[in-house]
């Protein structure tokens, strides 16, 4: 009785081996999955903050705020300097998110220092990026600091004060960040969920043939598809973001209708991802696993986890391909700065890029499928 049972639980192990490894789709999702994600966190995720971009607004043009300002220069975790002339210069590069930390050195600077006064530096961050902020700002401190007691030994003066604030996020509420990402995320991974199994499910449950013999082309297939997923997703992000604001105390900074259209149009870009899993995919099961394998590299690449600057080149190159990313910084930056359609507009018209391309791509792979 019990061998009988063991026979009978080693023949279904062994057919579903060889099943699994006769399935090209599957057989990539098992071994190029866990490849693909080992690269990605091997080099993507990494809660050290490097290659810091900072604008500095120099008022005091003196050989003491040049030599603070060579000692970031020479730091190993600063990359690229802008030198601003006026505040409007420096607040447009921290708006768009050119730089991740500001640098304000006041005119009086060198003044105070040889008169014996405690001179002052201004940091300022980007808090929509709250951990970045909080650790680009601690380096900043540390070098200004730095200099400040290299100054109090040499010359008896109560050296340099570091003033610390942050734009967009004061207290850098680590709930401002995380709850407005996850407006983004969950909108996300409804849609995707949901087209990614709507044809696999029907071919799964044997009522695809249905469709292929119906009046309907395989446009309005389509369209009826994603229709369904799509008001689902708005409906849920509207929810959310009003939950967020009632509830959590978020401040909303920016346009309402603008921050919806940047939502629609960001999850029409993920729709076509949805649509071509469905369309590639034969089982319900084969869409989860696929929806998996590209929602873990999709979440690393965007700048959730850590920022795009500190990634390697080649992968920085690659989220330009990822609709993510803008629609991570759409949703951060309309919630918490109040993006204004030009900045917004620059980071949709990828997302129009990507979603006609991934559209077309499910759309001729749906088609090549029924021939």
């Amino acid at each position: 009785m019990i061998r009988d049972f063991l026979r009978r639980v080693m023949a279904l192990i062994k057919k579903e081996f060889i099943t699994i490894w006769n399935d090209p789709k599957t057989k990539g999702i098992i071994i190029g999955m866990p490849v693909m994600q080992l690269l990605i966190f091997s080099n993507a995720v990494t809660m050290e903050v490097q290659n810091i971009d900072a604008a500095v607004l120099d008022r005091s043009q003196s050989v003491e705020s040049r030599e603070l300002l060579s000692r970031f220069e020479h730091s190993p975790r600063f990359r690229n300097f802008y030198y601003t002339i006026n505040e409007e210069d420096f607040k447009n590069k921290l708006d768009t998110q050119k730089v991740q930390i500001g640098l304000i050195i006041n005119n009086d600077f060198s003044r105070n220092i040889k008169s014996g006064k405690t001179a002052s530096v201004q940091v300022i961050a980007d808090g929509r990026q709250t951990n970045s902020a909080s650790i680009a700002s601690g380096y900043a401190a540390q070098i200004i600091t730095g200099y400040g007691a290299e100054i109090t030994q040499n010359t008896n003066t109560p050296g340099i004060n570091a003033s610390i604030r942050n734009w967009f996020n004061p207290n850098l509420e680590y709930k401002w960040y995380i709850l407005t990402v996850i407006v983004a995320m969950l909108s996300l991974v409804t849609t995707l969920i949901l087209t990614s199994l709507s044809i696999a499910r029907e071919r799964e449950l044997g009522t695809f043939d249905q469709l292929i013999v119906s009046p309907l082309s395989s446009f309005e297939i389509l369209l009826g598809k994603s229709i369904p997923p799509l008001i689902i997703a708005m409906t849920l992000t509207m929810f959310m973001t009003g939950f967020v604001i009632v509830f959590f105390h978020i401040p909303f900074a920016g346009s309402f209708l603008l921050f919806m259209i940047s939502i629609f149009i960001s999850l029409l870009a993920i729709v076509g991802v949805g649509l071509y899993i469905s369309a590639v995919c034969n089982t319900q099961q084969q869409a989860i696993l696929s929806v998996m394998t590209f929602m873990m590299p999709a979440v690393l690449l965007s700048g959730f986890v850590s920022p795009i600057e500190d990634m390697p080149q080649i992968l920085q190159l690659i989220t330009w391909l990822n609709p993510v990313r803008f629609f991570m910084i759409l949703t951060r930056g309309i919630f918490l700065k109040g993006m204004g359609i030009g900045d917004a507009i620059t980071n949709i018209i990828p997302l129009i890029i990507i979603a006609g391309i991934t559209l077309s791509l499910a759309g001729r792979t749906f088609k090549r499928k029924l021939g």
